[in-house]
């Protein structure tokens, strides 16, 4: 084992079994010592302050709760907090999950940063559905404001099918009972665009095309690139060459690339990416979603030209030698 590695006191907190297989593997490839935590069955003493790491990397998804682990969402909030008042250097720590967690948060965000989003309005009633989709283009989705994975989101084509969703009782609110009614922007060209960013910088650009099935644009589960060539998928759902996507890596304008880097350090995202999407009909561009986990495009060096992980991995080397550095 590398000495200079010894007391690095680095800790992954996950609880998805397969997603960041390559994250630990570049660790390990380097010698790198770190622990993992299950957020699935996890417990913190309030009162601890002997922990045996001093870099937290929150790995935690809103879509655990499509594995049965909604336990271990709200349940992070708390335990974040308690480490960074501990002095702990959470890496996308509870300022980034608040984000991650809300959409109608992020969508504020974008209004207060003057930049533009699909005309939602937010909702905690089902009720409420019809009364906010006034005003607003049909087709509209109703998004729950804590999703993931595509999850918690219904594509009404107009007023008629909402009304009778909502008297049937088939509008689903989420977790926390909270969703968004929002005009759904067609895509132009057939795909939208995700833009990856690590320690606030832009990192990497994908174009990510769907069949339209489906709200799920996970790149680790993305089963080709646009040549059709078949994805290396080293960290993705089993099913992931069943899905209709396809990829291909692009450099955004430098006012997309503003505006992206913008975003993400409001938000205190160490890493994460933004997706945005173009209007068909008017070419207008729409930010729409922020994420503080990134699971990286498969097959990365094909699609990007580099491989992230290196990336990550160097960038928390640096928080933890720098957080070392604090403590002696």
């Amino acid at each position: 084992m590398n000495p200079n590695h010894k007391n690095n006191g680095i800790a992954i907190y996950h609880e998805h079994q397969e997603w960041f297989r390559p994250l630990f593997t570049e660790l390990e490839n380097r010698e790198i010592p770190f622990l993992k935590f299950n957020a699935a069955e996890h417990h913190f003493r309030i009162a601890e302050d002997n922990l045996p790491y001093k870099v937290f990397f929150n790995r935690m998804s809103p879509s655990a709760y499509l594995r049965n682990n909604t336990q271990a969402i709200f349940y992070t909030t708390g335990l974040l907090a308690s480490l960074e008042s501990k002095g702990v250097k959470v890496i996308n720590g509870s300022k980034a999950w608040r984000y991650e967690i809300s959409k109608a948060l992020q969508l504020s965000l974008l209004e207060s940063l003057g930049l533009p989003y699909p005309k939602s309005v937010v909702i905690n009633h089902a009720s409420q559905a019809l009364a906010a989709s006034k005003n607003l283009r049909f087709p509209i989705v109703v998004k729950a404001n804590i999703g993931g994975s595509g999850a918690g989101i219904t594509l009404f084509n107009s007023e008629e099918d909402l009304k009778q969703a909502v008297a049937d009782g088939k509008i689903e609110l989420g977790l926390d009972y909270t969703a968004l009614v929002q005009e759904f922007i067609p895509a132009r060209d057939g795909h939208i665009n995700r833009i990856e960013t690590l320690d606030g910088k832009f990192l990497y650009a994908i174009k990510v095309y769907t069949n339209g099935e489906s709200f799920n644009l996970c790149p680790a589960d993305i089963c080709q690139t646009t040549g059709g060539q078949e994805l290396v998928r080293n960290a993705c759902a089993v099913d992931a060459p069943k899905n209709g996507l396809k990829v291909e890596g692009f450099t955004p304008s430098k006012e997309v690339i503003n505006a992206i880097e913008t975003i993400i350090q409001a938000t205190g995202i160490d890493v994460g990416g933004i997706e945005y999407i173009i209007d068909d009909r008017d070419g207008q561009i729409y930010y729409y979603d922020i994420n503080a986990l990134s699971n990286f495009v498969a097959d990365a060096v094909n699609v990007i030209g580099f491989n992230p992980h290196e990336k990550l991995v160097d960038y928390i080397e640096k928080v933890a030698n720098l957080k070392l550095e604090d403590v002696r």
